[in-house]
């Protein structure tokens, strides 16, 4: 099949994925460049359509990519105007995927007894949000847990950012106010990093089933997901810089937790 009018409905409907509301509203997201889609593709993630520049043709890495999960993927032909017209970036490379938005819950997260969970409460950069959880992904964490406040998960330039993490571990959205105290009851522990701890993150033990909180690029941890942590550590910064960014210091959390978990 092919697509090569800009102004084809269908295109349209693509192209209306960049905003949120569209995306809640049609329930399903925008994925851009060979990576992404390769990545997509090998992990069967629910995707309705692959396009590719017609005049290219489909680029080998995905062929090689594509994995029999039994669900019929579209494979569309479309011109550089369409490519052009549903990107968001300057030079948009030569394909993208629909994918369906999966539905899942928070009960995953728990599924391992020691597992490593981020938390994160109000981060509204989707470059932050996506790279925590890249490093999550890297460090082995179970998962992520997106608080209300945060930067849409299917934000393109949040996906970007995972660079394709976001198809291997579950990261979900949902109320921590509802969620962590759930999850406290099922033997989870909080923990989040204060500047008022005594205690390094380097001597605190990341073992069991620890859900490491972070807070929001300004503000921090908010008061009300604060009064539901369990523990506080520090992370030493002997050097002149004030802070580190959200990214930065979950990074350096989960690769100690890992460091530790691997002893």
């Amino acid at each position: 099949m092919e697509i090569l009018s800009p102004q084809n409905a269908r295109v349209k409907a693509w192209a209306q994925l960049q905003e949120k509301k569209h995306r809640d509203k049609q329930q399903k997201y925008i994925i851009e460049g060979i990576h992404l889609v390769q990545e997509a593709l090998q992990a069967g993630a629910d995707i309705e359509c692959v396009t590719y520049d017609v005049e290219k043709g489909i680029p080998h890495e995905l062929k090689a990519a594509t994995v029999d999960t039994g669900q019929a993927i579209e494979w569309i032909g479309v011109s550089p105007a369409v490519i052009a017209k549903v990107s968001d970036t300057p030079s948009p490379q030569p394909t993208f995927a629909i994918v369906r938005k999966e539905s899942r819950r928070w009960q995953e997260l728990l599924l391992h007894e020691e597992g490593l969970v981020v938390v994160l409460d109000g981060l509204q950069d989707p470059g932050n949000v996506g790279t925590i959880i890249r490093s999550a992904d890297a460090s082995g964490a179970a998962g992520v847990l997106l608080g209300r406040g945060c930067a849409d998960l299917y934000n393109p330039k949040t996906i970007r950012s995972t660079m394709g993490s976001l198809f291997h571990l579950p990261v979900v959205e949902g109320d921590l106010l509802t969620i962590l105290p759930e999850a406290r009851e099922r033997g989870a522990r909080m923990v989040t990093t204060s500047l008022a701890a005594s205690r390094s993150c380097y001597e605190y033990d990341f073992g069991g089933n620890c859900w490491m909180v972070i807070g929001s690029e300004g503000r921090g941890v908010s008061p009300e997901v604060e009064a539901l942590v369990d523990d506080t550590m520090i992370i030493p910064m002997p050097g002149k810089a004030e802070s580190l960014n959200a990214a930065m210091a979950a990074s350096v959390l989960l690769f100690e937790a890992l460091r530790q978990r691997m002893l």
